[in-house]
């Protein structure tokens, strides 16, 4: 049993399985990316995204497949993109899936960069570096979900980037997650348990039209 109402799991629920799903879905994550090449369009891109899941088995999506490319990295989960987006010959894009294998869920997301773009690279770094300073402080220093991402909002000020505040992460667990109704991990007033929150980090450049995006199940 696990402590709190917002990490009650299913009846199926088995910690080795969601590890299964986690790394099938990064697996599925870089054949996407090796598939990303300039010209293609978000359209086309999760088109071409749903051949690599049936190549890996997956069983079904629990979330549509987001692909945004160039100024739309800069938009939430619920924004839609804005339309014709084509990957550039210099130019971001970020991918974010959540797949169920095995009965349980793979929540996974990253951004990538395409021939000479620097600023665009260090974004995606930074994106992903933010995430691992967080994950880092949840591990040492047993921070809440909402502190969680005050220290993020904090860390992000200081790399020199805009933390998106409408991205505050969430549950996973065996399929469908949903049903238990936990809320975002950044609503959280407690230490959040190992292998059941994903860790959602998007950012922006403070002036520039793009963004980066990373996330990953918070494991000890």
């Amino acid at each position: 049993m696990t402590p709190t109402p917002q990490e009650a799991v299913g009846d199926r629920f088995d910690p080795q399985r969601m590890q299964h799903a986690r790394e099938r879905s990064w697996t599925a994550l870089q054949g996407i990316r090796a598939r990303m090449t300039p010209g293609i369009g978000e359209d086309d891109a999760k088109a071409m995204a749903l051949e690599v899941f049936r190549e890996l088995g997956m069983e079904r999506l629990w979330h549509p497949v987001i692909i945004r490319i160039g100024p739309n990295t800069t938009k939430t989960y619920r924004e839609r993109s804005e339309p014709d987006a084509r990957l550039g010959e210099n130019d971001i894009y970020f991918i974010d899936l959540g797949l169920v294998f095995d009965g349980h869920e793979g929540d996974v997301g990253d951004t990538f960069v395409v021939g000479h773009a620097p600023q665009m690279q260090a974004c995606a770094e930074a994106a992903r570096q933010l995430f691992h300073r967080v994950a880092d402080a949840w591990r040492m220093r047993g921070l809440s979900g909402e502190a969680l991402y005050t220290f993020a909002e904090q860390q992000a000020e200081a790399m020199g980037w805009r933390l998106n505040h409408e991205i505050k992460g969430h549950r996973v667990s065996d399929f469908p997650h949903s049903v238990h109704k936990a809320g975002d991990l950044g609503e959280l007033g407690e230490r959040p348990s190992s292998g059941l929150w994903i860790l959602e980090i998007q950012i922006a450049h403070p002036t520039e039209p793009y963004g980066a995006f990373y996330e990953d199940l918070l494991t000890a």
